[in-house]
């Protein structure tokens, strides 16, 4: 069972969706199947249950997941195939929310970096200079120039979503764009 994509030949563009709790795992089980490119960044976890500590996989950002594929392939997602998630609108286009590229390629090289190199962040930033790190891990990435507890870090941040964050970055691994 995987879609037909010679049926469906519109551009391949990243779509934000959402999703219930705790559902990204079947989700995900059921677009690898269909052979839909997606992004669902997990994270492993101890907890501790009845005195013993276990890893588990619990998704970065609960109830998101992101689309790679055409608008036609979206809607059948939900429509024939019945993948419990709702895509997020973009307001002002009464439109499906649509992630640039180049937004969601430092995303998913942020997230897939480090666990630790990187925060997420719910909360609006103030805006700052718009960067690009020119040396070292993260070379490639634009965004945004903060400080975040004292310390000048890069933020990508997919619009209306949330931002992430980096580590701490030299002034002299950015330029300004």
């Amino acid at each position: 069972m995987t879609i037909d994509k010679e049926k469906h030949p519109s551009p391949l563009r990243w779509y934000a969706a959402k999703t219930g709790l705790s559902v990204e795992k079947k989700i995900k089980k059921r677009l690898e199947k269909l052979k839909v490119e997606h992004f669902i960044p997990f994270r492993t976890v101890i907890k501790e249950r009845n005195g013993k500590r276990i890893k588990l996989e619990q998704p970065v950002i609960p109830n998101l997941i992101f689309i790679h594929s055409d608008y036609t392939t979206c809607l059948s997602l939900v429509n024939d195939y019945g993948l419990a998630m709702n895509y997020l609108l973009d307001l002002e286009k009464h439109t499906l929310l649509v992630v640039p590229d180049k937004q969601m390629e430092d995303f998913m090289f942020l997230l897939d970096f480090s666990e630790e190199a990187v925060l997420v962040l719910n909360e609006s930033l103030r805006q700052g200079d718009r960067v690009r790190v020119i040396k070292g891990d993260f070379a490639g990435i634009e965004g945004e120039l903060v400080r975040i507890k004292g310390h000048k870090r890069v933020v990508v941040r997919l619009e209306g979503l949330f931002s992430l964050a980096t580590t701490y970055i030299p002034s002299a691994y950015l330029e300004k764009i």
